[in-house]
């Protein structure tokens, strides 16, 4: 009998426990007065919120959310016409020439912005550096112009200027008017073993996106010269015998275009010369002048990158730079 009775006190004691719990819970979480340790946990009044019927609504004229959306968008946004939303064979643009590339000027040079305005002067570069490496070439000069302008010549073959059989151009004209016209594809027929570029639209890109363009290649005794504007020639191809007969080359000149870049046309002379460098130690018998032009004389800078031990001489001009830092920089004596 006495375990009887403790048994019944136990359950008892649960039960207690447990509706202890339920009231606690309820009395935090439904009364409107706060939770005060002093209080009664079992005297707190429940507060009982009555659901509110909702009104049953017609939804079969309602306009679908997705619906809703794309009618505002064309409205708003877009204010389409009636001719606009006709797709057919005449909304179908081909784009001619060098059209492309002043239409979508960032799908060639990335953007148009300094980092695109700078790319112009790599292709030009890229291209002089090809020869140095075919063999042809040991010298490039770059010259950044005060009337901003870019200048850049090598000693190599020159730009071939017969009759192209395809077509029917001279091959200047061609690689400077036609998109994937070069001498770098590869195979029996290509000009180069070895090129930094692979797909023949550097230099006919910098003459679509430049306001002008001035080409003049030496080559078997001859001058020529042909000038261009936004990627059409405005001139013929004029040439003219030259004294020295064993000279050879090219040299472009080009204003970049304001129509098409957003920012100001500003070359950076730190920009220009990090790349340069770059190239002069890869190439080790490559000499590459680079000069910027001012209004005033004395403001003009010259620079010659000329490194024959090529990489060996960059590992030094890494770790000259360190020794720099070591011995006058934050880090002194500690490297």
């Amino acid at each position: 009998m006495a375990l009887l009775n403790a048994n019944r006190s136990s359950i008892s004691f649960v039960r207690l426990a447990m509706a202890s719990r339920f009231f606690i819970s309820n009395s935090l979480y439904c009364t409107s007065a706060p939770f005060s340790r002093s209080a009664s946990l079992f005297i707190q009044p429940r507060v009982n919120f009555r659901l509110k019927r909702v009104p049953s609504r017609d939804w079969s004229n309602a306009v679908p959310r997705r619906a809703f959306i794309s009618s505002s968008i064309s409205t708003e946004a877009f204010q389409e016409s009636s001719a606009s939303k006709k797709y057919g064979s005449d909304q179908i643009q081909v784009l001619q020439g060098l059209d492309p590339v002043r239409k979508r000027p960032g799908m060639y040079i990335g953007s148009t912005g300094p980092r695109g305005l700078h790319h112009l002067v790599y292709e030009i570069l890229d291209n002089a550096v090809d020869e140095a490496q075919a063999g042809f070439a040991n010298k490039i000069e770059v010259v950044l112009l005060a009337d901003g302008s870019v200048c850049v010549t090598d000693n190599g073959r020159g730009i071939p200027t017969d009759l192209h059989p395809v077509t029917k151009k001279s091959a200047l004209e061609t690689v400077l008017t036609v998109l994937h016209a070069g001498g770098k594809f590869g195979g029996e027929s290509s000009g180069y073993n070895v090129s930094g570029g692979l797909h023949g639209v550097g230099l006919s890109v910098v003459n679509a996106l430049s306001e002008a363009l001035e080409v003049t290649v030496w080559r078997d005794g001859m001058e020529y010269h042909q000038r261009y504007s936004r990627g059409n020639p405005i001139t013929a191809l004029k040439c003219q015998n030259v004294s020295n007969n064993d000279s050879s080359g090219t040299r472009i000149r080009f204003w970049p275009d304001k129509e098409i870049f957003t920012s100001a046309i500003e070359f950076d002379h730190n920009t220009i010369a990090g790349r340069i460098r770059e190239l002069a130690f890869l190439n080790p018998e490559l000499r590459i002048i680079f000069r910027k032009e001012d209004s005033i004389p004395e403001n003009s800078l010259t620079t010659e990158y000329f490194y024959a031990g090529g990489l060996v001489e960059y590992v030094k001009w890494l770790n000259s730079d360190k020794v720099f830092r070591c011995i006058f920089g934050h880090n002194a004596g500690v490297c």
